[in-house]
Parts: C-alpha cells; structure tokens; sequence
C-alpha cells in the first residue's frame, strides 16, 4: 500500500520544513505549502490523502483552504494547528469537516500522532451498503431517533454532518432526552461503528477510582490492584468513548483528560509507559455548561475543547408533535419483547399524553408505556390502563386551580388568549435582551429554537 500523501500549509519555512522532515522520517510523502492558494492549486491537481493546515495564511484563511479541500475529495482528512488566540476559529474549522486539531506549541509526537489517526481515517476502504434483515432493521432502531419535529431533524443534521469527524460533540438537554441515543446514533452511522462504543457515567464512579477506570492500571499499582485493568480509554480506541454527566468530573480528573485530548496519549497508573488511544469523545450533561465555566467548577479549556459541534435535545414538551411518534414506537417495542398484543393507544389517552408536560421526557414516556403494556391486555392502550400515569398526573391538571362562577364572569371581559399571553412574554424578553434571542430563550428557560419557531409562526 503507498504509503499516505501529506500537504503540509504553514507560512513559518522553519516550522513547515520541520513538520516535513520529521513526517518524513517516518515514511510520510510530504509537500509544504506557504500559502493558502498554492496549495489550493496543488490540491486542485491532485488531492492529498491528509492536510496539516496553519489556520493563519497569508494571503486567505486556512477555513477556505479547508472548505476547498473537503469540496474536491471529502476523504482528505484536515488536521488544524492553531495558536491559543486561534482557538475559536480552530474550533469553526472543526465544524467545517476539520479531523482533529492541535495547539501551538506542541511536540513533534503529538502531530506524528494526529497524523497517523487521520491516515486510518482517510485510507479506511469504504464499506458497501448491505441490505439489512428485518431482525438487524428492528436491532438498529434503537440507534435512531423517533420523530418528525424540527429539532429532531436539526439535531439528525449535525449528527450526519459531524459523524466522520473526530472532532468531539457535547450533548446538552434534561434527564431523560436522550443524550446517550444521541451518542450511539454518531457512532453507529460513523466510520467508527465497527469498533466498540464504551459509555462512562463521570457522576457514577467515586473520584478515586475513575483515573482507573478512565486510563487503566497495572497489577500492584495500589491496594486492591490485583490484576491489570483495561481502561475506557484503551478499550474505546478506534471507536467512541461516550462521557455522561461530564460537568460531574472532579478538577484534577478535568486536567488529565484535557492532556489526552490535546495528544491522545496516556498512562496507566502504576506504569510510566506511554500509550497512545485514538478514539472520538462524545460528551453530554444535564447542567449548563456555559454556568459551570462561569462558576470555575469546569475548566474552560477543557469545555472548549469538547464543544466544537454543540447539540442542544429540546424537552419532549417541546416536541409535541413526537409524543405520539414516540409512544407508538415504545407500545410496538413493549408489546413485543413482553409478547402482548398492544398497537397504538386510544384517542382519550393520546390525548392525556399530548396535554402532559413530561418533566421525565423520553425515559418517563417509556416508563409509562411498558408498565401499561406488562398490567393489561387488549391491543389499544385506555385511559383507564394509565394508573401510574393517570392517577398522579392528569388529574391533578383538572383539580389543581378550582375556579368559581362569580370569578369567570368578573373575569371573564379580562382574559387574553393564551398564545397572545405567550406573545407578549416572548416580545417582552426579547426586547430586555436588546433583541438578543438565544439570550432571550435562556431567560424563558426554553431552546433558541423554540423561539424561532414561535416568532415564524406570527408573521403567517
């Protein structure tokens, strides 16, 4: 096989022809460019397999080199060297189709490193589309998202966009929306899906046990290490390694992890070998990160070296038209690992599920649905069948503001449609918010989306 084909765009001779001579040595065919639109033309005449791109050109961006390259051939891998003044605009390119990057200074391993990743990546035969049998289409649903609302579409977007990248993505949203979905959704339609997807829970493993858990450790490296460990990290390479409740993770852990980010290298503990992991991070937290930055309870290098493709999963009340996509789905799936009969619910508790709020989100929803489906029989789900939602639930939306005849008539002359309250509320925020509207949103406590949406469907 030849070996891999290296543009290297950096306007420093000293740092490019340095970067050259130490791929080379390593059996790397490389070309040096000092300027964007020289390179433009050599990869015009002939595209490189990967690029070490300097973000500052010149002459144009190092982003447009990027764009052009990934618009001649989406398989040339773009590995971005920014300076730390950069990082914003390093992060921009990761979105653009970028690999990986690395920051200004670095060691010569750490781009020997990223290079050997991207070739894997870039010379990795395509698979071709096999038909799937319905038992694998019904096993690969799982890693599928239910519905037809925009958010979901937006978010399907991203994730299709972003899934051959390395760069890391960082899942925000309530319990229960489906960020771990979200993750094996990147990896099972990613380059990666035929390695291993391991998933840590950060807020599950006491602080003196997850360095073991993250990196691994050697027989003997402490009381109780009684044989060596496999860690996350080595277990994961070549695949994605899926870090839940991230904002959870304790200082000294946030500083390690940034350091296997930032070279991809690690040791386990107990031994001073030096290993080398390349796996894809994906990320996800119920809190807002933007707070804990702002608060000092997370490192706000570490933060933007993980939210290079932010993804925001709305509250299922926010999706209101993929709550019975959603409960049909989980009623179909129920019935049939718990062999009963049930297809689809009845118009009153479709209803009763449309008006609920779900502070649960998704995982309520399917809470609800098996324990319906498991009590009863029959093939339409009823109200009635609803105890352990209907009971606590829906009844007390009817009982919890008792309102007598003599206020509806005073009132009466006095209330506005609920979509002009909602207006007003919207309009009122945004103008405190100088017309800022994601701002506005996070004041409402609901997604930018959501906002969009709402001030749409005014102007029709």
């Amino acid at each position: 096989m030849q070996t891999p084909l290296v543009y290297i765009v950096e306007d420093s001779i000293a740092a490019g022809s340095m970067y050259k001579a130490y791929l080379e040595s390593h059996d790397y065919r490389c070309e040096l460019f000092i300027d964007g639109y020289s390179a433009i033309a050599a990869i015009k005449e002939k595209s490189p397999d990967i690029i070490v791109q300097d973000v500052c050109l010149p002459d144009i961006s190092g982003i447009e080199v990027l764009k052009f390259a990934k618009k001649i051939n989406s398989n040339t891998q773009v590995i971005v060297i920014t300076s730390n003044s950069s990082i914003d605009i390093a992060v921009s390119a990761m979105r653009e189709g970028g690999y990986d990057f690395i920051e200004k200074p670095f060691e010569n391993s750490y781009l020997l490193s990223a290079v050997a990743s991207a070739s894997k990546q870039s010379l990795a035969p395509v698979a071709p589309k096999k038909k799937l049998s319905s038992q694998q289409a019904k096993t690969d649903v799982q890693f599928d998202f239910i519905g037809d609302s925009i958010a979901v579409q937006t978010v399907k977007r991203i994730l299709n966009s972003a899934k051959n990248s390395k760069a890391s993505v960082f899942v925000t949203g309530e319990s229960g929306t489906g960020k771990e979905v979200c993750a094996q959704y990147l990896h099972e339609y990613s380059n990666r899906k035929n390695q291993r997807f391991i998933a840590i829970n950060c807020a599950a493993i006491p602080t003196d046990l997850f360095e073991s858990e993250f990196f691994g450790h050697v027989k003997g490296a402490f009381s109780g290490a009684l044989i060596d460990r496999v860690g996350a990290v080595e277990a994961a390479d070549g695949g994605t390694l899926f870090l839940d409740e991230v904002c959870e993770m304790e200082a000294p852990l946030q500083a390690k992890l940034l350091r296997f980010l930032q070279t991809g290298c690690y040791s386990k503990i107990g031994s001073s070998d030096v290993k080398y992991s390349d796996v894809r991070i994906v990320c996800a937290t119920n809190r807002n990160p933007q707070k804990e930055v702002a608060e000092s309870r997370f490192r706000e290098d570490l933060f933007y070296r993980l939210n290079v493709i932010p993804i925001n999963l709305p509250p299922l009340r926010e999706r209101e038209d993929d709550i019975l996509n959603l409960a049909n789905f989980f009623i179909r799936q129920k019935s049939l690992s718990a062999s009963k009969e049930f297809k689809s619910l009845s118009p009153e508790a479709a209803k009763a599920f449309v008006s609920y709020d779900w502070p649960g989100n998704i995982r309520e929803l399917q809470n609800v649905i098996e324990n319906s489906v498991v009590m009863n029989e029959g093939e339409v789900i009823e109200l009635n069948m609803l105890t352990q939602f209907n009971d606590q639930k829906i009844s007390t939306k009817c009982e919890k503001y008792p309102v007598h005849d003599q206020e509806i008539a005073f009132f009466s002359d006095q209330i506005l449609p609920l979509w002009q309250v909602e207006k007003q509320a919207i309009e009122s925020a945004i103008i405190y918010c100088d017309g800022n509207i994601p701002l506005a949103a996070v004041k409402l406590g609901v997604s930018a989306s959501t906002l969009y949406r709402k001030i749409k469907s005014w102007e029709n």
